[in-house]
């Protein structure tokens, strides 16, 4: 489960089909890139896009980012081929299945099965591929407990367009509010189910693509309101979102410093010469227990995405 501790703070989508896009991606600064089978690839191009997509995956290249293929969904005829073929030309280049329009849990089982079946085959250490379901109807979210807890599963992705036709929304526009929903967040729910079901697994929270690629400061818009909730991260479809994602999925610095500073005070005060105490004083601030749990997350979050501190380290008081 070692790719479940990777940053997913920006996750590109390639479409399989397009060998150019493809080689471009392999330098780009995204955390995640994914090959697409499925929505992005034609049915008559899928047969070929599956094998141009196992290949590139096993040539290599890559500038360390995670590597992952979406394949198609259980109710086309092509998921168990997308499967088998990546896995058997590429299993050892490959992190994650993405599972598209995951509405049961059974979803999940049916292809951890397959991989574990294929990674036994190919001499591959088995349950490392980890598994991304993608919630994209009102079934998948009523059941994305379950899911959540489904083998493999290392984070939940909301699938925002197909997401907004299940549920019959008026609007053609991926991303914005409806026109005539004028008060609070028409996807508020929608987001919140699905970050708690992550949560409470242990497991990552992934916004899905803003369709207007070449408006920057829309996508920046929207996915700040994902990263505000505690989202992880946002799937992208065009470099110039790269960025802006990068950025707004990472910990302000003025934040990583003070959560780090949090937990080096909290660590001395606790301990037997600072005097063991469970609530102090650090400023004007005080800081306990829960404290320090929140710092954690803010940490963590810093240090995964390779931030390195601007301040000074704390400082015992003298005794």
């Amino acid at each position: 489960m070692e790719n479940l501790y990777r940053p997913r703070r920006t996750c590109l989508s390639v479409p399989g089909s397009s060998a150019k896009m493809i080689q471009k991606a392999k330098q780009l600064p995204a955390d995640q890139v994914f090959l697409d089978l499925e929505d992005s690839v034609a049915s008559d191009a899928k047969a070929h896009a599956r094998t141009q997509v196992a290949a590139s995956l096993a040539e290599g290249g890559w500038a360390g980012q995670l590597r992952g293929v979406r394949v198609n969904d259980w109710t086309t005829p092509w998921t168990h081929a997308d499967v088998i073929e990546v896995v058997a030309t590429a299993g050892r280049h490959l992190d994650v299945v993405i599972l598209p329009k995951v509405t049961d849990v059974s979803h999940v089982q049916a292809l951890d099965l397959l991989l574990t079946q294929l990674e036994v085959t190919h001499g591959l250490p088995v349950g490392r591929i980890g598994v991304e379901a993608q919630i994209e109807n009102a079934e998948g979210l009523t059941n994305a407990d379950a899911i959540a807890a489904g083998p493999r599963v290392q984070a939940l992705v909301l699938g925002p367009a197909d997401m907004m036709a299940s549920l019959n929304m008026r609007t053609l526009v991926v991303g914005e509010q409806p026109e005539g929903y004028d008060v609070g967040d028409a996807y508020h729910h929608v987001f919140m189910r699905i970050l708690v079901a992550a949560r409470a697994r242990g497991i990552n929270a992934v916004d899905g693509p803003f369709l207007k690629v070449r408006d920057v400061e829309a996508f920046r818009r929207v996915a700040g309101r994902a990263a505000a909730l505690g989202y992880d991260g946002k799937w992208v479809l065009h470099p110039d979102q790269i960025a802006a994602g990068n950025e707004i999925f990472s910990p302000r610095q003025a934040d990583y410093d003070h959560a780090e500073l949090i937990l080096e005070a909290y660590e001395w005060h606790t301990s037997r010469v600072g005097g063991a105490r469970g609530a102090v004083m650090l400023g004007d601030e005080m800081i306990d227990e829960a404290s320090r749990k929140m710092a954690l997350v803010v940490a963590g979050k810093g240090r995964a995405a390779g931030m390195t501190r601007t301040t000074a380290p704390f400082e015992p008081p003298a005794q």
